[in-house]
């Protein structure tokens, strides 16, 4: 169908749908071929219905395809090829997806190993693959697939570099490389190199020490209680593969929703439940999944979703301004003696007042350059050096630094020097405690990393003054964090909670799921045999039951503890 000569003219091979359009294409009925390519059938199924098929249920059906001797000796050779692909998608946790899945509604993860399948089809060796964190979005079911293909991989003659935090990954590595010791400008040094055991054993390594057993996330002593009759009731959901679910989502309490990759998690989440709130909450035009009814919106006066999104895309956005901890700094920079003689207003302080800032970079510290056929590029202003401010405004200084000099500290360094200001000390030891200590106050916006993001705004939510109670989102949020980084995000989310507030997150990362107050596991499978809800409870007790691929990967966690 990307081709002209089979593609249906009507729709040009597109099926009908599109962006703007959900029907069907009249003449080929979605099914994207002419009529003479519709027309050549195996066994009554021509090539569009074959696709409509899970890679499962197309491998099964394939296995038992029956031949005469000719049309065997002519399709031999062809079916081992398809087979064999189909085997290798479904190895690396994919046989809930149908062929004809549309690309664009793919996850990273699932990209990257759809790319993976193929490599491994392909048979090669002597070849170095390079993979960026492959566990992002996988069930640990699936993570145990993915390093069993990982080592065939090896063992064909080919080297395999990867990106990773997933501890169970690093300990089936043969080779690892530790970078640190800290984040940042504390980075970018080996800190140790050699085997899983070898790491292990070098206690001034972070990874090590969770190796090793010496650092771990510990399980809370016992969960908050579900209290009945404080919760939202989620009725009738059948979004995607969802099975008419009727879900209770306890509020004041950590729940984390599981399962494995396609089970049906985000269709829950996101698509009911929290596009439902951001349109009855936030007045937002969305449109929810297909559901019911959902009961308890009363109970909570607001919904943040927090995600790993940027803060900014220009060096405007930063640290400072985002959390608003830039204000009361102006406040202070205004009432300085020289500020007050020269009649300098709060206002003068900021970047985005022509007043204050730079006149040749308008207050960015940075020029865009345009590549037009490369990426654009950023580059530091020749006046003023990146400070951001004209001569006048940097000539205020408290404490002996600038305005400029202090977008230029750590978030640490910072707190030691406002310590006498309850209200900027206030957020920038929230900062700190969510591990953003290394960062500046100025660091542009559009180059911290997913994980940095998401723990500024957590940082932000946390130092705010109370609004009321809050239901608090997060879809996967350690993804791109290290074992370290997860252990203090889930001390802020468990004192979000702790403020009368609730959280709810989809994740795979056991050390999430163990922690939690209440587990919503959803399966058992994906695609078609998902959408099932297979155990609501605390986590302990997820391990009794048999279906639950979450319950037998939390075992060793709280056998472990016993």
């Amino acid at each position: 169908f990307n081709s002209h000569l089979g593609a249906c003219p009507t729709c040009d091979g597109l099926g009908g749908w599109s962006d703007t359009n959900e029907s069907l294409c009249s003449d080929c009925d979605g099914e994207r071929l002419k009529p003479e390519f519709r027309s050549v059938t195996i066994n009554d199924l021509n090539i569009s219905k074959l696709c409509q098929f899970s890679i499962t249920e197309a491998r099964k059906l394939i296995e038992n395809w029956e031949f005469t001797e000719n049309q065997q000796k002519v399709a031999e050779q062809a079916l081992g090829e398809i087979i064999s692909r189909l085997k290798f998608m479904e190895d690396v946790g994919l046989d809930y997806l149908t062929l004809d899945q549309k690309t664009v509604t793919l996850s990273g993860g699932e990209a990257q190993r759809i790319r993976l399948a193929s490599q491994i089809g392909s048979g090669l060796v002597g070849v170095m693959y390079v993979l960026d964190e492959p566990t992002i979005g996988l069930h640990a079911r699936d993570t145990d697939r993915l390093i069993k293909t990982l080592k065939q991989m090896r063992d064909r003659g080919n080297s395999v570099i990867m990106v990773e935090h997933d501890l169970d990954t690093i300990r089936q590595a043969d080779h690892l490389i530790d970078i640190g010791p800290g984040a940042g400008h504390y980075g970018g040094r080996i800190s140790a190199f050699g085997s899983p055991s070898e790491i292990a054993s070098k206690k001034e390594t972070l990874t090590g020490q969770y190796l090793s057993g010496k650092k771990s996330i510990s399980i809370p002593k016992k969960c908050r209680p579900f209290k009945q009759d404080y919760s939202l009731n989620v009725n009738g959901a059948t979004a995607n593969n969802l099975k008419k679910l009727d879900v209770k989502f306890p509020l004041g309490v950590f729940t984390v929703v599981t399962g494995v990759s396609g089970s049906g998690k985000s269709s829950l989440v996101v698509d009911v439940l929290q596009r439902s709130l951001e349109k009855e909450l936030n007045g937002k035009q969305v449109k929810p999944g297909e559901h019911k009814s959902i009961v308890g919106i009363e109970k909570i006066e607001s919904m943040m979703v927090i995600n790993q999104d940027p803060i900014g895309r220009t060096p405007r956005s930063n640290p400072a301004t985002y959390s608003k901890v830039m204000d009361p700094i102006r406040d202070i920079f205004s009432a300085m003696p020289e500020a007050r003689e020269r009649g300098y207003k709060k206002g003068r302080f900021s970047f985005n007042a022509k007043e204050g800032r730079c006149p040749t970079c308008d207050g960015q510290g940075f020029h865009l350059i345009e590549m037009h056929f490369l990426s654009d590029v950023w580059v530091k202003c020749d006046q003023c050096k990146g400070k951001r401010y004209n001569r006048e405004t940097l000539s205020v200084r408290y404490k002996g630094f600038s305005i400029s000099d202090v977008l230029e500290m750590e978030i640490s360094k910072a707190l030691e020097i406002f310590s006498s200001q309850p209200r900027i000390k206030r957020i920038l030891k929230t900062m700190e405690e969510v591990g953003l200590g290394y960062m500046k106050l100025g660091q542009a916006g559009n180059t911290l990393s997913g994980g940095e993001a998401q723990r500024l705004k957590l940082s932000t939510e946390l130092a705010r003054r109370s609004r009321g109670t809050t239901l608090y989102i997060l879809d996967e949020p350690t993804t791109g964090l290290h074992i370290d980084d997860v252990a203090r995000l889930l001390k802020v989310l468990h004192s979000l909670v702790d403020q009368g507030h609730s959280v709810l997150v989809i994740e795979h990362n056991l050390e999430v799921i163990k922690t939690a107050d209440w587990v919503i596991d959803l399966g058992p499978e994906g695609g078609d045999r998902g959408g099932r809800i297979v155990y609501q409870g605390i986590p302990k007790n997820c391990i009794s039951k048999p279906e639950s691929h979450t319950g037998k990967f939390l075992e060793p966690s709280f056998n472990f503890t016993a």
